[in-house]
């Protein structure tokens, strides 16, 4: 039988994970701690619109390919953006999305997409990043 997990455990899942994500550009790394935030509770407190909320199911349930079908919106990608912000905010502890902003930077496609990734299916979603980024 498994054991309980304790609350010295808990504390240590909340302070989210250190991961490395896709470079900012050549030789300029992007390390940061992550959290796998509730899809659910960002859409409860209002953090992802009511007007995305369908396209944000079609998109944490099958992907990108199934946002626009039956959508009232015409903008699916900025609708996607959207939602990935919503999320990438959520998701990041250190440096917080708002520190990158503040710092003069945005956060590439592929970062956006990484950190989302990361929020869906761990850490080992990034692999396909890292991938990637070996054979260029």
């Amino acid at each position: 039988m498994a054991e309980v997990t304790s609350f010295e455990q808990l504390k240590l899942y909340a302070g989210g994970e250190v991961v490395e994500l896709p470079e900012f550009a050549e030789g300029q790394p992007f390390v940061a701690r992550l959290r796998r935030p509730s899809m659910m509770a960002l859409a409860k407190t209002g953090k992802i619109p009511n007007a995305l909320l369908g396209e944000a199911q079609k998109l944490f349930n099958s992907g990108p390919s199934a946002m626009g079908n039956g959508s009232s919106t015409n903008n699916i990608l900025g609708d996607m953006y959207d939602i990935c912000e919503c999320v990438v905010e959520a998701a990041m502890i250190e440096p917080t999305y708002r520190q990158v902003k503040e710092a003069g930077l945005s956060l590439s496609d592929n970062q956006i997409l990484a950190i989302f990734s990361y929020t869906q299916n761990g850490v080992e979603a990034l692999k396909q990043f890292r991938d990637e980024r070996e054979d260029n």
